[in-house]
């Protein structure tokens, strides 16, 4: 048994610990030591002739690339995500305690097929991917070191795995404090393995002893474990296989708080900055849109997660700080849903491709004007809410689309998608749906028709002045939109000037216009909600 397996280390060595620094977007900016000043011997020893040598700074300015937070929590699910087809069945996300500095911790833990030590080297090296398939969102294998990176300044990974007959774990700690601290010119990472050899837990010395000792002796003074026995109880609750992500030293903001608030809400973990942001200029406004998914998912992790993925995985569960996420599809919320059908030209040589392209507008229509597509990538949200008509245009209102494009690539940070012709063709069809739909739809919660034929029955109806001329609308419509009957609606009636542009019949859209015998004027209702017709739109 090595001596260090013996003693175990105790608590923190002496020395500064942490960067002087905690805010992500100044913790790269420092003087790098020089690599001239280290002799020719050195760098034989080394192997600089061998290998492509990569600077500590490097870790903090690949993390750059996921310039939100909730981003990068996102990669790490999808890693979960990744491992349902080794069995995983859920995701566990929530809080610890440093118990060195008393300071939360993320905590990230899944019952997948785990890691053999091979397997965490590849995982904890840069740019290195088995993930490339047809059913896996990971593709760069470069997600782990750019998330953990973003979220803290250190991350250690425990993990079992079985392999055949063999039980393996490991453990591996990637610090950019150690690096810093210890002005290191090259990533350092320790990594130890264990075996399962008659129900005991043993060494796997793949190198000298001496590196395996020097190994556990960085990882118990710089990770959150004192002691080879804390270390090895973290395996405890991992069971038979999975993997455990453990990041510390959490970042904060210009303020001095941490970035991730844990103690607003013990069953979510909320952006902070992103929190303060209030949309809307009334009271009654600010209420209705802070409490819709399109404002919470900026802030709210649970909000954010209950949409990460367009189909719900049979058997798989996010367990956000002990409690599911309940999984929603925008799509199933939408009212008077129309389908399309997109068929782009991906290739000459490639198959037919056909999207399908569900339309139709937010349940809280007209009352909240939110509007906005919903692309995902292989299950995979990657821009919610994507506007593709101007803010200030009065076409599109409240209407909302979700789609999944997999003809097109998404950028590495899964937040967005590459630039290429095909992206800039799929943003012109999905602009022409949403007018259609609108020319096609407005009527029915309430504005007026832009229809040429709707519109002529429109006129007609207002002209006539009579109840018996007015402009039918199905009574089952009217008790959906709610425009008469919803207190909602009637609270806000005085501010429908704010919530909607000038160009809108402000007082019809609420049900407040009378004409002169007092009656109500209503709206015809077309189409049926959630209706089977669709249009096809293929790319010339």
């Amino acid at each position: 048994m090595p001596a260090a397996m013996a003693g175990g280390s105790g608590g923190m060595a002496s020395g500064p610990r942490s960067l002087d620094c905690r805010s992500f977007w100044k913790a790269g900016a420092f003087e790098a030591p020089s690599a001239a000043a280290r002799g020719f011997h050195d760098m034989l020893e080394t192997g600089d002739f061998d290998r492509a040598r990569v600077h500590p700074k490097f870790l903090h300015t690949n993390a750059t690339s996921h310039k939100w937070a909730f981003g990068a929590i996102a990669e790490l699910l999808d890693n979960a995500v990744d491992e349902i087809c080794n069995g995983a069945t859920f995701v566990k996300v929530d809080k610890s305690i440093n118990l060195k500095d008393s300071r939360p911790m993320l905590v990230f833990q899944d019952d997948g097929g785990g890691m053999d030590p091979e397997g965490v080297r590849q995982c904890m090296s840069l740019g290195f991917s088995t993930k490339k398939s047809k059913t896996t969102i990971g593709q760069y294998g470069n997600g782990f070191k750019t998330s953990t990176m973003r979220l803290g300044a250190d991350a250690i990974v425990f993990t079992r795995a079985i392999r055949g007959s063999n039980v393996t774990l490991s453990v591996g700690l990637l610090s950019y404090t150690f690096l810093r601290r210890t002005m290191k010119d090259d990533i350092v990472v320790p990594v130890l393995d264990f075996q399962i050899q008659d129900d005991h837990i043993v060494p796997l010395v793949y190198g000298s002893q001496g590196d395996w000792d020097s190994s556990l002796k960085i990882i118990l003074d710089w990770s959150p474990f004192s002691s080879m026995e804390e270390l090895l109880q973290q395996f405890k609750d991992i069971e038979s296989h999975g993997t455990k992500v453990v990041i510390y030293d959490l970042w904060m903001n210009d303020d001095g708080l941490l970035e991730l608030d844990f103690d607003d809400d013990d069953e979510d973990i909320l952006l902070r900055d992103q929190a303060k942001a209030t949309a809307g200029t009334t009271k009654i406004q600010k209420e209705i849109i802070e409490q819709h998914i399109s404002h919470r998912l900026r802030f709210s992790l649970r909000a954010y997660t209950s949409i990460l993925y367009l189909k719900k995985y049979a058997n798989f569960q996010i367990i956000l700080r002990g409690k599911v996420v309940e999984h929603i599809n925008i799509a199933h919320d939408l009212k008077f849903k129309k389908m399309f059908t997109y068929k782009p030209q991906v290739a000459l040589d490639s198959q037919v491709v056909s999207v399908k392209v569900d339309v139709g507008f937010a349940k809280e229509a007209p009352v909240l004007g939110i509007f906005g597509m919903n692309v995902y990538h292989k299950n995979r949200l990657i821009m919610p809410f994507w506007k593709v008509l101007q803010e200030g245009s009065s076409r599109g209102r409240s209407v909302v689309g979700v789609l999944e494009a997999n003809f097109i690539e998404p950028a590495h940070d899964k937040q967005d998608f590459e630039r290429t012709p095909l992206f800039i063709r799929l943003e012109t069809k999905l602009r022409q749906i949403i007018i259609e739909y609108w020319k096609n739809n407005c009527h029915l919660i309430g504005y007026q028709p832009m229809n040429p034929q709707l519109k002529t029955q429109y006129k007609a109806a207002k002209g006539s002045g009579g109840p018996g001329h007015e402009f039918q609308q199905k009574s089952s419509t009217a008790q959906r939109i709610g425009v008469h009957s919803s207190s909602t609606a009637q609270r806000i009636g005085a501010h429908s000037s704010n919530l909607l542009p000038e160009t809108y019949d402000d007082a019809a859209v609420f049900g407040l216009r009378t004409n002169g015998a007092g009656s109500g004027l209503q709206f015809s209702g077309q189409a049926q909600e959630n209706g089977t017709n669709s249009a096809g739109l293929e790319e010339i």
